[in-house]
């Protein structure tokens, strides 16, 4: 299993929203960055991300689950980007902050904290572990 964060602002698609989804799997359109295709082109079925508020609280806040491997993204009249469905996982017990991320030096490295603008992330299994824990887990 491979580890992902994907960020989205609060205001455009919440992590409430994606519980009230349920379980039928919303895809994760709109990516425009060809790095962040890149990671969502190595998502597998059953991979795991965090759900990061981005702009807006600034908190990894729960995790999804893969449900669907990439596609066309339907919202790209290009057809050059590609989407995945997820499906609401689990909330963390206390959101994990951005301000806390980068106090912890065991996630020193993380893409959160050097690749800020990246949509969609790859998490090693160390940092996995660490932000689960940090987020009661």
């Amino acid at each position: 299993m491979n580890y992902w964060l994907v960020k989205s602002e609060p205001s455009v698609w919440s992590w409430d929203q994606q519980v009230a989804n349920g379980k039928k799997g919303e895809p994760w359109t709109g990516v425009r960055n060809h790095s962040a295709k890149l990671n969502m082109m190595k998502m597998k079925k059953g991979d795991r991300a965090f759900f990061y508020h981005s702009n807006e609280g600034k908190e990894i806040v729960g995790i999804v689950e893969i449900v669907r491997e990439h596609y066309p993204d339907p919202t790209d009249a290009t057809g050059k980007f590609v989407c995945v469905d997820i499906i609401a996982g689990k909330p963390l017990k206390k959101p994990v902050t951005l301000t806390a991320v980068k106090g912890e030096a065991a996630l020193a490295d993380m893409e959160l904290l050097r690749l800020s603008r990246l949509s969609v992330q790859s998490v090693t299994p160390a940092q996995w572990k660490h932000v689960c824990k940090m987020g009661g887990l």
